[in-house]
């Protein structure tokens, strides 16, 4: 089979590999389309801080099953997507149910190779069929399904007055979430275009400058209230401390982001606040099947976010492209 493989930083080649060959309880997938994310270009520029080289990227993926085991409930020819966290099913955080907190988790295209690659094998338990949904759909639910997460632990309400920091996709992803569940909402990034995106084509109610003068602006929109929830997507450690300032009384701050720095804070703010902190990881079975329910309830513009797309073929050259800002990439699809 074919497969792009990362032999080190800024290096893409596409090699042929062994087909795999399923273990028990694993089911074969022809990897149809790969979703691009800001973990890809970290591997690609050097950046991730939890990887060995080589490695094959891919977390973000739809196909069609070639083979699985019997009893799994898949079929040859299902279009499907793969939950790319494979958790061990033993420690506690598996025993409690939140698998995407496991402390022993591998996730595909970080920890061991994953789907940019014409086959993959993987638990049956990781492949979850989706109808008539379109590949190029399917591909799209993992980076939604952290938005919807990270919405989810927020626990979100219509009364709410929410905060979006961080206009990527993941950011894009909470806004469509917190809308969906008929939050007022937010959006603070630096990016104008970015921001101008998410009122245009996500509904956002209302948009913040990350500019100085950003608190006392969102003091004057909110009565001096600030935000029932604010929900960090910005993988900043500066902008994550500064968002403890926009949580309101009695309200709640979702680091949806992870740096390997500490973050600090104010104490006696954070008790005078009485604020909640959550921290938000991957995603749970509920979370992709609510990304699907909103996809087919019309909810989420696939096509709108998905603003590039090519071959894996032509991967290393694409990388290069789709990594400089002029290039304007939201969501990129490798097509196999």
């Amino acid at each position: 089979m074919k497969a792009l493989i990362c032999d080190e930083p800024g290096r893409l080649r596409l090699v042929e590999r062994p087909d795999p060959v399923p273990a028990e309880g694993e089911a074969l997938v022809r990897i149809r389309r790969v979703g691009i994310c800001g973990t890809d270009f970290h591997i690609y520029q050097g950046k991730h801080p939890f990887l060995q080289y080589p490695r094959v990227m891919g977390h973000e993926l739809s196909g069609t099953v070639e083979r699985a085991p019997a009893g799994s409930g898949l079929a040859p020819g299902q279009t499907v997507y793969v939950v790319p966290y494979l958790s061990c099913g033993r420690c506690i955080g598996c025993r409690k149910g939140v698998t995407n907190a496991c402390q022993a988790i591998s996730v595909l295209g970080v920890h061991c190779d994953g789907g940019m690659a014409e086959l993959l094998s993987v638990p049956a338990g990781n492949v979850v069929p989706v109808g008539d949904t379109p590949l190029d759909d399917a591909a799209m639910i993992e980076f939604l399904a952290i938005g919807a997460h990270g919405v989810k632990r927020g626990g979100i309400g219509p009364d709410d007055r929410v905060l979006v920091v961080g206009s990527g996709p993941i950011g894009m992803s909470a806004v469509i979430f917190a809308k969906a569940r008929g939050a007022h909402v937010t959006v603070m990034d630096l990016r104008e275009d970015r921001l101008a995106f998410t009122r245009d084509t996500l509904g956002a109610d209302a948009l913040l400058v990350a500019e100085a003068e950003a608190e006392a602006k969102a003091a004057a929109a909110t009565g001096g209230d600030f935000f029932d929830c604010v929900i960090d997507c910005t993988g900043n450690r500066a902008a994550m401390q500064r968002g403890f300032g926009f949580v309101a009384h009695g309200g709640r701050y979702v680091l949806v982001s992870v740096v390997r720095d500490d973050i600090t804070f104010s104490d006696p703010e954070f008790h005078k606040r009485e604020t909640t902190l959550f921290a938000s990881r991957n995603a749970q079975p509920d979370d992709f099947a609510e990304v699907v329910r909103q996809m087919q309830a019309g909810r989420v513009p696939t096509a709108a976010l998905r603003t590039h797309r090519g071959a894996l073929s032509d991967g290393p050259d694409l990388f290069r492209d789709w990594l400089r800002p002029e290039a304007g990439v939201i969501k990129a699809i490798l097509e196999l």
